[in-house]
């Protein structure tokens, strides 16, 4: 059976710090937080669904930080999930998203109890610096504690990371990939910093004083970062923030794009083709790969394939099952 989630958004009531990148009017003003029986309701609703169309899924508790809510909300929230789950055979998980500071024993006992089997970690950075400027209020050594109890108690570990913060390098965001793969987490979520209006890193960005990293570096970092976690098994399941039309009206800069994880994807094809084809003499080939990878290879408008006949090589592209990437002379690919 095919996997999702059934997304289940609560606004950051309880959150106890102001990031630089968060905007406060839509978390507080846009989103009413659900109750236990509209928890209920959307569960039953969405199980009938699932059944039909022959899927399972994890119940997630996303928006912020699941674990700094208070204490008597959370529970309603838990309990509600809980006998969903118990249920309805569609669900086989709960997963929560929250802050490396809100966990403790004592949260993750609970959370146990109620049947939560995934737990995702806002950590962001694993430079001091960079979260002392983005007012995140932890450290990295609070994400590696909480990272290692959730282990312990047998719960799944997700990490999730931006590039481009205040004060950010790409040298500061491969040592956060680092300590991500040392800390071995089942997931992991890049997200490259989007500027929004009525943030602190807007007025930044308005007074000059900040400037994100540029689409062009952020695809080159990202792609690297995907290549890098996935050679250490560990699976990549966000990739830029998801297709929002209050975003793109409340961004003033950074780096946000619907299809970025595909761009991505299609850079690490361009570099490896590079890479083949560097050894090569230029010329014409034809490029053999996996059907669901064509577009990949091939690049948004075509940008791979112009790319390569800059450096003098005119590339096919044909498809052929199983085949990752195989690049043969034309006169010998016909």
């Amino acid at each position: 059976m095919k996997q999702t989630n059934v997304s289940i958004f609560i606004p950051h009531v309880g959150c106890p710090y102001r990031c630089s990148f968060c905007d406060q009017r839509s978390i507080s003003g846009t989103v009413k937080p659900p109750r236990g029986s509209d928890v209920s309701r959307i569960l039953e609703e969405q199980a009938g669904h699932l059944s039909d169309i022959g899927m399972t899924a994890e119940i997630a508790f996303f928006g912020g930080s699941f674990t700094a809510v208070p204490r008597g909300y959370m529970t309603e929230l838990l309990e509600a999930a809980k006998a969903a789950a118990e249920k309805y055979p569609v669900y086989n998980g709960i997963r929560c998203s929250t802050r490396p500071d809100c966990i403790s024993e004592e949260i993750l006992g609970l959370l146990k109890n109620y049947g939560v089997t995934a737990i995702e970690l806002g950590a962001q950075s694993m430079c001091d610096e960079v979260l002392k400027a983005n007012d995140r209020g932890h450290t990295a050594e609070d994400v590696r504690r909480a990272a290692r109890l959730i282990k312990a108690y047998g719960i799944e570990l997700g990490l999730q990371m931006m590039t481009g913060l205040y004060r950010d390098s790409e040298e500061y965001v491969r040592r956060t990939a680092e300590e991500f793969i040392a800390l071995a987490p089942k997931t992991v979520r890049v997200y490259p910093t989007v500027i929004l209006d009525g943030t602190r890193l807007g007025e930044l960005y308005k007074s000059g004083e900040y400037r994100s990293f540029s689409f062009e570096r952020t695809v080159d970092l990202c792609a690297e970062l995907l290549g890098l976690f996935e050679k250490n098994n560990i699976a990549v399941i966000r990739m830029g923030l998801h297709a929002s039309a209050d975003v793109e009206r409340e961004m003033l800069g950074g780096v946000y794009h619907p299809a970025f994880r595909e761009i991505c994807e299609s850079r690490l094809f361009l570099n490896e083709l590079k890479q083949q084809l560097g050894t090569l003499p230029t010329g014409n080939y034809t490029v053999f790969t996996d059907g669901k990878n064509i577009s990949k290879v091939i690049g948004q408008r075509r940008g791979n394939i112009a790319a390569l006949a800059d450096k003098g090589y005119i590339i096919k592209v044909r498809e052929q099952a199983g085949v990752h990437l195989a690049v043969v002379p034309e006169n010998r690919g016909n």
